[in-house]
């Protein structure tokens, strides 16, 4: 990763979430949704800088990955693979880009294990370069 990319807590975030992408990807899932702005937020900072960006990606998900745009709401599918592997989500995945936590999100989370949201983008295999501005969505 280039040295003008510091690790953050939404980089380290995403870093799980591309190799959760890429899991699902190889198993025929479709691609996990993107609903924590704070995290997506990250995405784009990293994805200025495409040789880190890369970098980035081969180092978590094993290959170049796209953003593209696709949006939704609903369940979270992902959570469970997520918690598998790393433990239960942090609070930054329930963040907004100014860095508000959606504190009810957080507690309908930490009481029934599930994460309802929306989303606007997701992974795909590819290039990396066909980075699509995102709204802010929490």
């Amino acid at each position: 990763m280039s040295s003008t990319i510091k690790s953050t807590a939404e980089l380290d975030e995403l870093g799980k979430y591309f190799a959760i992408a890429a899991r699902r990807i190889d198993s025929g899932e479709a691609a996990p949704e993107m609903f924590s702005a704070a995290v997506d937020t990250a995405w784009h900072r990293l994805a200025d800088d495409p040789e880190a960006y890369e970098a980035f990606a081969l180092q978590h998900a094993g290959r170049k990955l796209a953003h593209v745009e696709g949006g939704g709401s609903g369940f979270i599918t992902w959570v469970s693979a997520y918690e598998e592997a790393y433990g239960p989500l942090p609070e930054v995945w329930f963040t907004n880009a100014d860095g508000t936590l959606d504190t009810e999100a957080l507690a309908r989370y930490r009481e029934t294990g599930e994460v309802r949201g929306e989303w606007n983008c997701s992974p795909a295999p590819g290039d990396g370069d066909d980075m699509a501005p995102t709204a802010s969505y929490l």
